[in-house]
């Protein structure tokens, strides 16, 4: 593979761990960790259901963050209020900017890096947000700024075939020398083999495929295993 393409959210970082700090500072209740667990990742499938009214203007980026957390503690049975919900993203806002990479996930960025791979981000998201993050985990380190491929700035967000599309002009690349990292099975696994790249699942939240047909071509467990596939991509 000569090309190495991560997604951000949840595969280079601990998504949970703002979500978890927010949780345990705003929601009037004692959740066990395995309920935070669960109440993240509901909160994720509301985020993927309104994601692309988002994208096309219908919806803002705090009607977004506000749904997804209402209708994730409405699961649980706690009715939040609009306010009580705009100030859970305010301290969710503010826990992301203590985020870190996944050691591993460092370890595998200075590997690429050395053996000379092209390496780029994919990640769905408005584009100061996303780039918050970026600047965070300081991946320009690694992968040069104009690598970096957020859908608020691209106009098409995975899983749409669009958005890999524009990476692949933009690139110069060949499909078949193309790897991608994520944790989302809909907009990372099934986007990318769709458009005929290779993929890697992180699928530490234990996750069900969406999508039998469609296999990645690598699956870890824990971004902690994913150095000892990447000797795979080597050639």
């Amino acid at each position: 593979m000569q090309t190495i393409i991560f997604d951000v959210d949840d595969t280079l970082y601990d998504q949970l761990q703002p979500f978890r700090n927010a949780v345990v500072q705003q929601l009037d209740t004692s959740f066990s960790e395995s309920e935070i667990v669960s109440l993240y990742k509901i909160s994720r499938k509301y985020s993927d259901e309104v994601f692309e009214k988002y994208m096309s203007g219908e919806i803002t980026a705090l009607e977004l963050q506000t749904y997804r957390i209402t209708k994730a503690c409405e699961e649980f049975g706690i009715a939040l209020s609009y306010d009580q919900a705009v100030r859970f993203q305010e301290v969710y806002f503010t826990e992301l900017q203590n985020i870190q990479l996944f050691d591993p996930m460092r370890q595998l960025l200075e590997q690429l890096s050395e053996q000379g791979k092209q390496l780029a981000v994919l990640t769905n998201g408005e584009l100061d947000h996303q780039m918050r993050k970026v600047k965070q985990l300081q991946l320009t380190n690694w992968i040069p700024a104009d690598h970096i491929f957020v859908s608020g700035a691209v106009g098409h967000s995975k899983p749409s075939l669009q958005v890999f599309e524009h990476i692949e002009r933009k690139l110069k690349l060949e499909k078949q020398e193309i790897l991608y990292i994520g944790d989302s099975f809909e907009n990372d696994i099934f986007g990318a083999k769709k458009a005929g790249w290779n993929a890697v699942w992180v699928n530490h939240r234990k996750r069900k495929a969406s999508h039998h047909k469609v296999k990645p071509d690598y699956i870890v467990e824990s971004p902690d295993d994913i150095l000892t596939i990447a000797p795979k991509w080597r050639d």
